[in-house]
């Protein structure tokens, strides 16, 4: 029942995007995806442009209460990235992979991308590797979701929001 009921708040909400029925398909196939990997509440969704390709994200809060990202085709509903999320840069997973300082990350994220950073996630990659993410609104409105790896300092990915559902009730600014 609660699935359905995300869902269907889903296709209402996203409705003037594309037809309901296509919706329906693929966030259908997207939660059936992530609730074969892991159980938990659906807290946001996101829909991304990501290099020229349409993905949504969804946000999930485990039971345990960790922060799970999950990176979703939205035309072939298959799981394309999976991430969790720690609360700082002191977390063991984070720290025992970091090399740059979050200042030196955000500088390099602004440099490529300039605006107003929004929100700060600090990223555990299914490969162990950490990654800041850096939510950053540009002077025309549109924010670019921008992932640099906290080993290297290189931008690793880059995403344009389209839309948002949702809040984390513990977004960091």
């Amino acid at each position: 029942m609660k699935k359905s009921i995300i869902t269907s708040a889903f296709i209402m909400a996203i409705g003037a995007s594309f037809s309901a029925q296509a919706a329906d398909q693929g966030l259908e196939k997207c939660i059936a995806a992530i609730q074969k990997q892991k159980s938990g509440e659906l807290i946001k969704l996101e829909k991304l442009n990501a290099e020229g390709k349409a993905v949504y994200e969804f946000e999930l809060e485990d039971v345990n209460g960790f922060e799970w990202e999950f990176m979703c085709d939205v035309n072939s509903g298959k799981i394309i990235e999976v991430e969790s999320e720690v609360s700082s840069t002191n977390s063991l997973a984070f720290k025992s992979k970091m090399k740059v300082t979050e200042e030196d990350a955000k500088a390099t994220a602004l440099k490529a991308y300039p605006g107003v950073i929004e929100e700060v996630e600090y990223e555990i990659e299914a490969n162990g590797d950490a990654s800041y993410e850096f939510d950053i609104v540009n002077s025309k409105g549109i924010e670019t979701k921008v992932e640099v790896d906290a080993a290297t300092g290189k931008i690793i990915e880059v995403a344009t929001e389209e839309w948002e559902i949702g809040e984390e009730a513990d977004e960091k600014r």
